[in-house]
């Protein structure tokens, strides 16, 4: 089998997550980033293509005449076209609940570095603000405790599972809006309510829902307006999900108090970003996801995923006719 690793740029650093695994399964190549009008050319003679953020289009499988298995490295199979694959006879798989551990980490590495105010203390330490005063300690920038504040969480599937328990160790009240309320009973200390009592009683407000017709800029100018202004907006689940100039003018006019993101609408960020310099905002580059490990347990299922197909039982087939 020709196996073939499409934009593995996306998923590694200079080597740091072994493909091993794979290429035991084949005769594998690897490119470092593709897309567009170069993809069929590279997967023009493989059995099987494995991807990120690649684009597998109708035109693109038609003219890879060989191609059975479309293996994506991630959860979200939006870059292929699922109509055209089951009209083909192609099996894509893509990789659940990976990452779940590392976004919720990752989510609570950027509320604490707001309530610790850690990367403001850092820049004034280095700056030299720390030599020039006459105590041990520097109040300059105020703390606050997470015991006993209201996280509202929107969405709470695997992730905000992982957001709600770590929530409740610190001591926090966890309000949580969810499509399906009733599949959430097994979860302990939520209480699960309507999206305007989550942002009007919320502290911070993390979303962790999928991008979908019905979530596309749910929040916005209006349900901006709804938060407390001393609120912390956290977004780790997709940037469309948020009307981005809307949330730079609340930043800027001060109807919340902040906000911390790892995704937004574009990727990567332009120098048009509507966020880019507006006030009390962190960013990190999409990479909640991206802890060694986490990629290395993704490549491990990528693998299986493969090796499965190969012996005729294909798992996490997203296209229904797979």
């Amino acid at each position: 089998m020709k196996i073939t690793v499409l934009d593995m740029d996306t998923a590694a650093v200079d080597g740091d997550v072994s493909l091993d695994v794979i290429a035991a399964l084949g005769q594998l190549s690897v490119f470092g980033k593709t897309g567009g009008e170069d993809t069929s050319e590279l997967i023009a003679d493989s059995d099987a293509v494995i991807c990120n953020k690649t684009r597998i289009t109708r035109r693109v499988m038609e003219s890879c005449r060989n191609l059975k298995y479309v293996g994506l490295m991630g959860t979200g199979f939006d870059q292929v076209d699922i109509a055209a694959a089951d009209e083909l006879g192609i099996t894509v798989c893509n990789v659940p609940s990976y990452s779940s551990d590392a976004v919720a980490q990752h989510t609570f590495g950027l509320i604490l570095n707001y309530f610790c105010r850690i990367s403001e203390y850092t820049a004034d330490c280095a700056a030299g603000g720390w030599t020039q005063k006459k105590y041990l300690s520097v109040f300059g920038r105020p703390m606050h405790e997470l015991s006993g504040k209201t996280i509202g969480l929107i969405g709470c599937g695997g992730i905000g599972r992982k957001v709600a328990r770590i929530a409740s160790a610190f001591g926090m009240n966890v309000l949580v809006y969810n499509r399906h309320p009733e599949r959430l009973k097994d979860i302990p200390d939520i209480i699960c309510v309507t999206l305007d009592r989550l942002l009007s009683e919320s502290d911070i407000v993390s979303i962790h829902c999928p991008l979908n017709d019905g979530t596309r800029e749910l929040i916005n100018r209006g349900t901006l307006a709804m938060m407390k202004q001393s609120a912390l907006l956290v977004n780790t689940s997709r940037g469309g999900i948020i009307n981005e100039a809307d949330l730079a003018a609340a930043l800027n006019e001060g109807t919340i108090a902040a906000a911390a993101v790892d995704v937004l609408t574009e990727e990567p960020m332009t120098s048009f970003t509507p966020l880019r310099g507006a006030k009390n905002i962190v960013f990190t580059p999409h990479v909640a996801w991206a802890p060694v490990e986490t990629r290395e347990r993704l490549f491990k299922t990528v693998a299986e995923n493969l090796r499965a197909f190969i012996d005729g039982k294909p798992q996490n087939a997203v296209n229904h006719k797979a």
